[in-house]
């Protein structure tokens, strides 16, 4: 079982329009687990739902937890329960760090787009690369000003000539022009990207236009599209090992079926955006659904993520 810890709600603070920032210490004034930039944790929030959440400060020596909350009318119901139920002084129970977006190590200049809530983990990227001395390049875009987290800090940081920020509504002049900042692939450069579907779509499409290898592109999606299930099927997943054969309904995940058959499976997200529940395929062809993996590691077919993805053969063997 994946290790928690008590929290208490130190400080809730208005970050922008319908975004709110909350910080967290050790409800028993323990030191919180270290981490790296681009590592999120899963918040229990009031009411059963368990969301994850990046965090945007670095930990510091007193290992304070900060993430930034949107208020989403069209989410799955977390942001606004936590936005509406929990206040400073509260408690609650979250994951230790984890993190499927950490930086490269070296010298490599970093090319960071943020898109929305997004810049969430980008602005913790800036913080490390700003304080290791790295050199990076941070694209901020969001509709307006007023609906955009940290924008003041970002203006007054040390590192504020690294930083564009780019906005729907203002002039022609200063909206992005994706592949003059892209620029071409070298050997020396990664591009990190966080941010709605649409907005990661266009950033990632425009790199490889421009020739960029999939394995300098990293990416986190913080929602995925609706998927269309009308046309799923039911189908087996084979437990290596164990002889057992765990049906799974066209109407259920996988990971619902694993976790309604007793199997230990650590979820998050939920959508295929987090890679927490990630499961070795051994045998048959996954139905890929997530947007986690890269184009090339779908194709191995040698992992999957039973949290939204499925099946196209009759039967999936896997390891647990």
């Amino acid at each position: 079982m994946e290790q928690s810890f008590q929290v208490k709600v130190a400080a809730r603070e208005a970050l922008a329009e319908d975004i709110a920032g909350y910080e967290f210490v050790a409800a028993d004034d323990a030191v919180l687990p270290d981490f790296k930039a681009g590592a999120h944790i899963d918040v229990h929030i009031p009411g059963g739902l368990i969301r994850q959440y990046s965090l945007y400060e670095l930990p510091g020596e007193h290992r304070r937890y900060r993430i930034s909350v949107l208020r989403d009318a069209k989410s799955r119901g977390g942001s606004v329960q936590l936005l509406d139920k929990v206040r400073e002084g509260d408690v609650l129970a979250i994951s230790a760090p984890r993190n499927h977006f950490g930086l490269h190590s070296g010298p490599d200049r970093s090319l960071l787009f943020a898109g929305g809530i997004g810049i969430t983990p980008i602005l913790c990227m800036a913080l490390q690369l700003a304080q290791e001395g790295r050199p990076f390049d941070l694209h901020y875009c969001g509709r307006s000003l007023p609906r955009m987290a940290f924008v003041d800090r970002l203006r007054a940081c040390g590192y504020a000539d690294r930083v564009q920020i780019h906005v729907d509504d203002g002039a022609v002049s200063q909206q992005l022009d994706a592949r003059t900042a892209i620029g071409a692939p070298s050997i020396d450069k990664h591009l990190y990207g966080c941010g709605p579907t649409g907005f990661m779509d266009h950033i990632l499409a425009t790199a490889r236009s421009l020739g960029w290898a999939e394995e300098r592109m990293h990416r986190e999606y913080f929602a995925a599209a609706p998927i269309d299930h009308s046309a799923d099927g039911p189908f087996e997943i084979e437990i290596s090992g164990t002889g057992r054969v765990i049906p799974v309904a066209a109407d259920q995940s996988p990971a619902q079926a694993l976790l309604d058959a007793g199997f230990a499976l650590s979820l998050s997200c939920e959508q295929g955006v987090c890679g927490t529940c990630m499961t070795k395929v051994l045998a048959g062809a996954p139905d890929h659904r997530d947007l986690y993996l890269t184009d090339a590691e779908h194709d191995r077919n040698d992992c999957f993520t039973p949290c939204c993805s499925r099946s196209r053969s009759p039967r999936l063997i896997v390891e647990l």
